[in-house]
């Protein structure tokens, strides 16, 4: 089992941006492949990005592909979102989350963070 807890969120001005970080415990971190999910309020969990467990491949939905950066440190148990250029659309929980393969799927991730909120006002 692996445990995750994210940080990093927070109201922000549109334009700006936010660090979002993910601290993983428990089993070997670097057997994971690890993705970033959002939900926000009436919607459906939605894909972010994603990142391979050795870090090499990252794939990103493309509402945020340019602006947003998924990375990684196995020796740190930590993963990360680079958030930039915030969109009011943005605005929504963010939930880190670990699983055997890595996909766009929320069902195929095992394990997951409470969440972190990130508010961007126009």
């Amino acid at each position: 089992q692996v445990q995750l807890a994210e940080s990093g969120g927070g109201l922000v001005q549109a334009g700006g941006s936010l660090a979002l970080s993910c601290a993983a415990s428990g089993s070997t971190f670097s057997n994971y492949a690890l993705g970033w999910f959002r939900q926000a309020p009436g919607l459906e969990r939605e894909f972010v990005a994603r990142i391979s467990r050795s870090g090499d491949y990252r794939y990103y939905a493309g509402s945020v592909k340019g602006r947003f950066t998924i990375s990684r440190d196995n020796a740190k148990n930590t993963l990360y979102l680079q958030t930039n250029s915030l969109k009011p659309e943005d605005t929504a929980v963010y939930y880190c989350a670990a699983g055997s393969f890595g996909t766009t799927r929320p069902t195929d991730y095992t394990y997951w963070g409470q969440g972190t909120q990130v508010t961007v006002s126009s």
